[in-house]
């Protein structure tokens, strides 16, 4: 059995017994990670489930077998056998270390906040200027308030760290994630950081990056529906030794796997509606971040 899945194992058994402990967020975390590191290597069927139980943590938190199993398009047997494969020894011991993520309030994700904020906020249903405008206001909100409590000071440092030893840093963000890089690239240039930002403008994508070497960065910018050419050139880079930071969705995105440290952001369930405030204000933050220590 896998040492993280053992201590989600152990967590889980510690908090039947009515003990806490400050463990129990670690746990979560393990399990998450553990699950992403197996995902290519699971059943059409399991890799769906996988998705779901990374998306839907409160749902595998709060739902019997039967619920979680027709929330994901699945047979209760698959979710069981889905916990067979992480360690466990059936359904009711994994939900344990999902339902320590809420026991212990870590973040409700980015959907539990909207929802709320449906409930008790400024939601609008009707189709309005007003109301679309109290909709982005509610979205962005929301994005926020999750960006600040997800965000770890460890990761913030370590992303920071990375920048801040590169001898150029190189940001790809294509598509919708295009203003996130774009504006990026002008905060940088003007503290002085030598930069470029890859947009195929006047030229290929590779060959933009054709001088990137290990002693540069990465900072790469993604969300569903993946930029193509994003997920193409990522690995690439990745591959020859540059050091490299995603803000994107998921521990599952393609521009998650080779990154030293990845920033989740959920945003607007519809493309059309996604809102930039978060990644825009992360962003911004790693870039002062080079001005301070």
């Amino acid at each position: 059995m896998d040492d993280s899945v053992r201590k989600a194992k152990k967590a889980a058994a510690s908090r039947g017994n009515g003990k806490t402990n400050g463990a129990e967020p670690e746990a979560y975390e393990r399990l998450r990670s553990e699950i992403a590191a197996r995902h290519d290597r699971l059943s059409d069927r399991l890799r769906t489930i996988a998705e779901f139980a990374l998306e839907h943590p409160t749902d595998m938190a709060l739902g019997t077998v039967a619920e979680v199993a027709a929330r994901a398009g699945a047979q209760p047997s698959a979710i069981v056998r889905f916990a067979h494969t992480l360690g466990f020894e059936g359904f009711t011991e994994m939900q344990q270390v999902f339902r320590q993520r809420l026991v212990a309030s870590l973040a409700p994700s980015y959907k539990d906040r909207i929802e709320r904020l449906r409930r008790d906020g400024p939601w609008r249903g009707g189709d309005t200027p007003r109301d679309v405008l109290s909709r982005f206001v509610t979205e962005g909100i929301a994005s926020l308030e999750t960006l600040n409590t997800v965000a770890r000071e460890a990761d913030l440092e370590r992303a920071i760290d990375i920048l801040r030893s590169a001898e150029t840093i190189y940001l790809l963000g294509l598509g919708g994630s295009y203003p996130v890089a774009a504006h990026l690239a002008y905060v940088l240039r003007k503290l002085g950081r030598r930069t470029v930002l890859l947009d195929a403008i006047g030229g290929g994508l590779r060959e933009q990056a054709v001088s990137a070497n290990r002693m540069d960065a990465l900072l790469t910018v993604s969300f569903k529906q993946y930029n193509p050419d994003t997920v193409r050139l990522f690995p690439e880079l990745v591959a020859r030794g540059i050091r490299a930071v995603s803000i994107t969705d998921n521990l599952l995105s393609p521009i998650a796997r080779g990154a030293e440290v990845v920033f989740e952001l959920h945003d607007m369930p519809e493309p059309a509606f996604r809102t930039l405030v978060a990644p825009m204000s992360l962003a911004q933050t790693l870039a002062v971040g080079l001005t301070l220590g």
